[in-house]
């Protein structure tokens, strides 16, 4: 009687530390997607309501009269997503290692075979990968309802949708929001990144900590030198990335209306990007550090 083979053992499914840590981030902080779905539903909201105007606005646009008209809802709804996650990636920075201190579920979450380099940064790729990626796929779910919406309104009221459609660039406007999004993601690490440092080190009041650093290097160089390198340097970091996507080739003399005047290639060679990107890595580095050593609150 021969003997029956033997199962070979099933291989044991590898454990991803660093996807399940991002898993948990989104777990457990829901509003890391639910805040800019529910901008954007309130947004939409407001458009369905007014498009009882879209066919004198259609008429206008036809006759040349209303250029921008028909796109502005649009382009007003990407803005206000994004503004969205930008406020919800600098709460959620603020937050990311001083929570677990303070409900004392560092202990739990140290107890786990997950080190405190892939906890830093699973908490890192919330603001600079996550939030970038929902706030796109939030922008145009949102443009695609409106204009759906639109379309069947244009065709109650006699209009060929085509006369619609051609008069909405949402194609190149989302071209440039994939290619921005990321780079303006990059562009505030350093402000991400300093505000996790904050937040690993800070018993409390983590948002006097993150701001009274800069502000007070600022007034004491203005004061003790007469000069404002500092202010200037942090109004570069926080409005120079927009200035660098969303304006004609960054000069902040015109929006961006056409391929020849983004020029998406020159932001990769842009030197403030790349400092940045050194001085996140050297603050997520001190978090990292910090958080072997941080007891709970």
């Amino acid at each position: 009687m021969s003997a029956e083979p033997a199962e070979s053992p099933v291989a044991p499914r590898k454990v991803r530390p660093f996807y399940w840590s991002v898993r948990r981030e989104l777990w457990e902080n829901r509003s890391i997607y639910l805040a800019p779905a529910a901008i954007a539903a309130v947004v939409l909201f407001g458009f369905l309501v007014s498009t009882f105007r879209l066919a004198r606005s259609l008429r206008a646009a036809m006759a040349g009269v209303e250029r921008d008209g028909l796109m502005m809802p649009y382009a007003a709804t990407a803005f206000v997503v994004l503004a969205t996650s930008m406020i919800v990636a600098v709460f959620y920075s603020l937050g990311a290692l001083q929570g677990e201190r303070r409900d004392r579920s560092i202990l739990f979450w140290k107890s786990l075979p997950v080190s405190d380099a892939v906890t830093v940064l699973s908490k890192a790729s919330i603001p600079l990968l996550v939030l970038p990626v929902i706030a796109f796929a939030v922008i145009v779910g949102a443009n695609l309802i409106m204009l759906i919406w639109s379309t069947i309104v244009a065709l109650l009221n006699g209009f060929d949708p085509r006369e619609l459609w051609g008069r909405l660039p949402l194609a190149f406007m989302w071209l440039v929001l994939g290619i921005s999004l990321p780079f303006l993601a990059l562009w505030f690490a350093p402000v991400f990144a300093w505000l996790i440092l904050v937040s690993a080190w800070a018993r409390r009041m983590t948002i006097l900590w993150a701001l009274g650093p800069p502000v007070a290097v600022a007034i004491v160089e203005r004061m003790a030198f007469g000069t404002s390198y500092v202010s200037k340097l942090l109004e570069r970091r926080l409005s120079g990335g927009f200035t660098e996507a969303f304006s004609a080739k960054g000069q902040a003399k015109a929006p961006v209306d056409s391929i020849e005047a983004f020029d998406p290639t020159r932001l990769v060679f842009i030197a403030d990007l790349w400092v940045g990107l050194a001085l996140a890595a050297l603050f997520l580095f001190a978090a990292i550090r910090l958080r072997r050593s941080r007891d709970p609150i």
